[in-house]
């Protein structure tokens, strides 16, 4: 009985550490995405800025 409280007890530390860890390895990647789509949003907006300087007036 002392040896399954052991094991459960084991098991549940490596399953915890695990999770943890990737856990981790996810939550270091936030930031280079966060960044990422900054870039993305901007170089959009620069592009629609571009499209419409390029686009004439229009007049009635």
């Amino acid at each position: 009985m002392d040896l399954q409280i052991v094991l459960g007890i084991l098991g549940t530390a490596g399953v915890v550490s695990a999770f943890l860890f990737a856990l981790k390895g996810i939550l270091d990647q936030v930031p280079d995405v966060i960044r990422a789509w900054r870039r993305v949003v901007a170089e959009a907006r620069r592009g629609e800025r571009q499209r419409n300087d390029a686009d004439p007036p229009e007049s009635e």
